[in-house]
């Protein structure tokens, strides 16, 4: 996030020199044309501060419900994309294979992240898997 603000804020100032002169005259305050007195410096503040906010809202909205849009999968809550990782890990690690515990799911922003470990015969192994918009999305057994 301190990437894009550091960009956004560049960008604001380079927007700002690019503008130049009349720009400066316009809404920089006392020139010869008047303006309104608003400083470059407080108009680049305001908006580093209004997308910092817009970031932030985002964040907390997408924790509180995670996104699963109707029509792109059946996957809705942590309980489904567990029980889908865990038969994905099973078919994944081949004949035998039998899955050791409950996978856990975390939730992300547009889904949930699941982890869990699989009996292959040789051994335990842990895989991990991403659920995005409904459906899984991507395994690996490591």
């Amino acid at each position: 996030m301190r990437i894009t603000i550091r960009m956004k804020a560049l960008g604001a100032v380079a927007a700002v020199l690019v503008a130049g002169t009349p720009a400066m005259a316009q809404y920089g305050g006392a020139g010869p044309n008047g303006g309104s007195g608003i400083r470059t410096r407080d108009a680049v503040n305001a908006a580093i501060l209004s997308d910092v906010s817009s970031d932030r809202q985002a964040e907390r909205e997408a924790k509180r419900t995670p996104y699963a849009s109707p029509g792109y999968g059946s996957i809705r809550t942590a309980k489904q994309a567990a029980d889908a990782c865990g038969a994905d890990a099973v078919s994944e690690a081949g004949r035998g294979s039998k899955l050791i515990g409950k996978p856990l799911a975390r939730t992300m922003a547009t889904g949930w992240e699941v982890e869990g470990h699989v009996d292959t015969g040789d051994g335990h192994v842990p895989f991990v898997c991403s659920v995005r918009n409904g459906s899984v999305s991507g395994i690996l057994l490591k």
